[in-house]
C-alpha cells in the first residue's frame, strides 16, 4: 500500500499550523513551524492567495489525511461508511480516524507521535485482546485490550514514549496501564473528546458536491 515516505514536517507547514506528526519535537523551538512558517517549496514566502469555498474544504480534508497518515481512496471509505451509519456525519468520520489502532496506540502514550505508533503496529510489537495485530487501520472496538507484546517491551522508544506520554492528558475513553504498556477502550470517542484542529463540517460539505 502506498505511504507517505518524505518529510513529515512539510506537510505542516503546507497547513500553516502544527500538526504534531514529530511528537515532541514540534514543542520545542527545532519545530520547521516555528523557523519558517510558510508553506514549502521556492515560491512558498510568496504564496499568499486567500483561502476561500473549494480551497477550504480542500484543506480541511487533507490536514486530516495527513494527522491520521490515510491515503485518499481510504479516506474517502471512511466518509462513505460515516454517511451510511446513524449519526451525524463528521463525527462519525473522525471517530472511525480515532479508532484506528494506530492511533489508538498513540492515544495511549505508546508511541511519541502516530507515525511511530503505525511502525510499532506494523512491524508486529502490539496485540489486540492477546492476539498480534499488524494492520494500523484495524478498527478498535469498545471493550478490546491492545497491549505492546510481552518481548518488545524493552524497546528504547517505548520508555521515550512513556516519559512523553507522562506530560500529556490521557483521553476519558481509555483506560490506560502505562506501566504494563496495556489498556482498554471503555467508549466510542465523542467529538469534544477528539481535540483535533479539524473542522469536519467542511469535508463533508467537500465530498457531498
Amino acid at each position: 500500500m502506498a505511504r507517505y515516505k518524505d518529510a513529515v514536517c512539510r506537510l505542516c507547514r503546507r497547513e500553516g499550523m502544527k500538526l504534531f506528526l514529530k511528537g515532541a519535537k514540534c514543542f520545542t523551538d527545532k519545530c520547521p513551524v516555528e523557523k519558517r512558517n510558510f508553506a514549502p517549496g521556492q515560491h512558498g514566502k510568496d504564496r499568499k492567495a486567500k483561502v476561500v469555498g473549494y480551497g477550504l474544504q480542500l484543506r480541511e480534508k487533507q490536514k486530516a489525511k495527513r494527522i491520521y497518515f490515510t491515503q485518499e481512496g481510504q479516506f474517502r471509505n471512511y466518509f462513505e461508511k460515516a454517511v451510511r451509519s446513524k449519526g451525524v456525519t463528521g463525527e462519525l468520520l473522525l471517530q472511525q480516524l480515532e479508532r484506528r489502532l494506530d492511533s489508538v496506540v498513540y492515544r495511549m502514550g505508546f508511541g511519541v507521535s502516530r507515525r511511530q505508533a503505525r511502525q510499532l503496529v506494523r512491524h508486529g510489537h502490539v496485540a489486540v485482546n492477546g492476539r498480534k495485530v499488524n494492520i494500523p487501520s484495524c478498527q478498535v472496538n469498545p471493550g478490546d485490550e491492545i497491549s505492546v507484546r510481552e518481548g518488545s517491551r524493552k524497546l528504547t522508544i517505548l520508555e521515550q514514549a512513556k516519559d512523553f506520554a507522562a506530560h500529556q492528558n490521557a483521553p476519558s475513553w481509555l483506560e490506560i496501564d502505562r506501566d504494563n504498556y496495556k489498556g482498554r477502550m471503555l467508549a466510542l470517542p465523542k467529538r469534544d473528546e477528539i481535540q483535533m484542529p479539524v473542522n469536519e463540517q467542511l469535508i463533508v460539505e467537500l465530498y457531498s458536491k
